[in-house]
């Protein structure tokens, strides 16, 4: 298993940070999702179910993700999800954001990556260069840009 939790000051308001996890910007920040449609009950409610493609080199993964927890506040914000990718990998990805001041939001993205069987688990402990958090820093650097821009 691959756990990680980051974290970082970003210089906009909470607001302008959490509309980029709104289905409309959430391409923005992740470029490799192809698609992300919903399929299953409202938008952005814990059970809300998502169609999504992800690029991962030159293959294409489908899946459904579904939303686990939601909190929409003026202080705090945060967005978890869950999806088995491939077959292979059971992933759970947490964004939550806490507003510290009127211009500035801290943003913590932490998270799992468990191999759902033998196949996952090994791919997971082949992985010499942890190119999963590469890809979490790539995700900081791209929220904090859009935000900050």
């Amino acid at each position: 298993m691959v756990q990680w939790s980051e974290q970082r000051i970003i210089d906009a308001p909470i607001d302008k940070v959490w509309d980029l996890f709104s289905d409309e910007q959430l391409q923005l920040i992740m470029p490799q999702l192809e698609k992300h449609q919903l399929v299953e009950g409202p938008p952005n409610q814990v059970g809300s179910k998502y169609a999504q493609q992800n690029r991962m080199g030159q293959r294409v993964v489908s899946y459904v993700m579904e939303i686990t927890a939601y909190e929409d506040s003026p202080q705090q914000k945060r967005k978890d999800i869950g999806f088995v990718a491939a077959g292979l990998f059971q992933i759970s990805l947490s964004f939550a954001l806490s507003r510290i001041d009127e211009e500035k939001t801290l943003f913590v993205y932490s998270g799992s990556n468990t191999g759902a069987n033998l196949v996952g688990r090994t791919l997971l402990k082949l992985d010499k260069q942890n190119s999963s958090q590469q890809e979490v820093e790539e995700l900081m650097v791209r929220v904090a840009e859009a935000a900050e821009s």
